[in-house]
């Protein structure tokens, strides 16, 4: 069975990283839920300072407190997902992105990686005081949002966006408490989230 933990992003994962991303364009894949680093593909440093200010900042209308994550598989050390989590809501997320946006790289789409993506990015959830996570998802993006029914997600409205994704969407809400507790099956696929902070191993456990 494999085994997955989630990595704060750090220089050593550079060469990583950028294979991570070019596979989308190679791929002609919509990129989502990386923090930016499709933006920064020629300055991941420069990526690395942004994810401590996304971290840091304070919320208001433009932009809110997120974490971004490496998805690593155990068996080969290699990045096969990202997620951002905004840890704080402004209005325009509220409208449009909520929560939580994520990505598995496509060669390894179709394996029920993002469950675990997902289900780690609710332990950080959970780990940080919130109860509730809004997500959405694009509505023939049917990969997506079944994820997020799979852990638990409420269905709470479908409508077309003409301001943000000029698409219909489809918005979900999930009880983090409760879907933690109804799929502990996933906790026997993780190992401790591993924190890689200026070539520093430190812990960040959500339990």
């Amino acid at each position: 069975m494999e085994k997955f933990h989630f990595e704060i992003p750090g220089p050593e994962r550079k060469a990583d990283a950028v294979d991570f991303i070019n596979e989308f364009y190679r791929f002609d894949v919509k990129i989502n839920g990386t923090g930016g680093l499709n933006r920064y593909v020629d300055d991941y440093e420069g990526w690395l300072e942004k994810l401590e200010l996304d971290y840091f900042r304070e919320a208001d209308e433009e932009k809110v407190p997120a974490r971004t994550y490496f998805l690593i598989r155990e068996s080969d050390d290699r990045i096969v997902g990202m997620i951002n989590i905004r840890l704080a809501l402004n209005g325009k997320l509220r409208r449009y992105g909520g929560n939580i946006g994520y990505c598995i790289r496509p060669a390894e789409q179709g394996k029920g990686y993002n469950k675990v993506n997902l289900y780690l990015g609710l332990k950080v959830c959970d780990s940080y005081g919130i109860e509730t996570v809004y997500l959405d998802a694009d509505i023939d993006n049917p990969a997506s949002w079944k994820t997020m029914e799979a852990l638990g997600g409420e269905r709470i409205r479908e409508y077309y966006d003409a301001e943000f994704a000029h698409c219909t969407v489809v918005d979900y809400r999930i009880d983090v408490k409760k879907a933690l507790a109804e799929h502990p099956e996933y906790d026997g696929k993780l190992l401790q989230i591993i924190a890689k902070i200026n070539n520093k191993n430190t812990s960040e456990v959500f339990s």
